[in-house]
């Protein structure tokens, strides 16, 4: 019996669905472009001009240009990237997310989304997609491969994380603000903000650390965290801590443009 090769019809459904990317993706992003523009605020100069500047100042620390900017209202706090094709890439902000921030949180933000077109992880994670949705259409092993693929898929975004926090940290230059946005987006709000303490927050974070160190805890750890996009944010705390003390943070500092020196230039 004649079998077919498995890394043939993992090529054949990725080029297919590449395809369905090709032709549909565009209509798919048109979509999207317009239920945002017309449900959203576009920020300018001429419109919520603080947090215009806010932008503007963290794309020149970064050396990137600056992608539009839209708020949109929402209770949950978040933040997005879209780079559609053919377009001006813009990031997309809950108005909870700027009701439960300071100017500087909020700026570290915008860098981290910013640090997602830096690095071009739209395109990477459409790729990785790509592969492991055609390993599923392998017979017999195509679900474990696809299994394991999805796994290293998730391990590869949570490091992308890690890697915009660091460019939040390159334009905020101080990470007790970036780790207090982390603890607000697990534990804040605007009553509470106050009283939020950055220092308890990392004591908090090296108690995980300890708890998860042993062989039952690293099992529960891994097991909470393999199908996250997000790193959890005790982790994410404590590894922006850990680099912002690094001689290689200490070294693009020295090379950075300061936020409030940017709108000068």
């Amino acid at each position: 019996m004649n079998l077919v090769n498995p890394c043939f019809i993992l090529f054949y459904a990725s080029f297919c669905f590449f395809l369905f990317i090709f032709f549909a993706g565009p209509v798919t992003e048109e979509v999207m472009f317009l239920e945002n523009i017309g449900t959203s605020v576009l920020v300018t100069e001429n419109q919520l001009s603080e947090l215009h500047q806010l932008l503007i100042e963290a794309a020149k620390v970064l050396n990137i240009e600056a992608p539009d900017l839209y708020v949109r209202q929402n209770p949950s706090p978040n933040a997005y990237t879209l780079a559609i094709s053919g377009r001006k890439p813009f990031i997309v902000v809950h108005t909870s997310l700027v009701g439960l921030l300071t100017k500087r949180e909020l700026q570290a933000v915008l860098a981290h989304e910013l640090g997602h077109l830096k690095c071009d992880h739209g395109l990477w994670l459409t790729f990785a997609n790509i592969v492991t949705l055609g390993a599923y259409s392998i017979p017999g092993l195509g679900g474990l491969i696809a299994q394991r693929l999805e796994e290293q898929l998730f391990r590869w975004i949570r490091a992308a994380e890690l890697t915009c926090d660091r460019a939040a940290l390159l334009v905020a230059q101080d990470p007790k603000v970036v780790i207090s946005v982390l603890m607000k987006l697990a534990g804040g709000c605007p009553s509470l903000s106050e009283q939020l303490n950055v220092d308890a927050f990392l004591e908090q974070a090296r108690s995980y650390d300890k708890a998860s160190s042993s062989p039952i805890g690293w099992y529960i750890r891994n097991a909470q965290t393999s199908q996250l996009s997000h790193p959890l944010p005790v982790l994410r705390a404590r590894e922006i801590d850990e680099w912002s003390r690094s001689q290689q943070y200490k070294l693009l500092l020295k090379r950075a443009i300061r936020p409030d020196a940017a709108q000068k230039i």
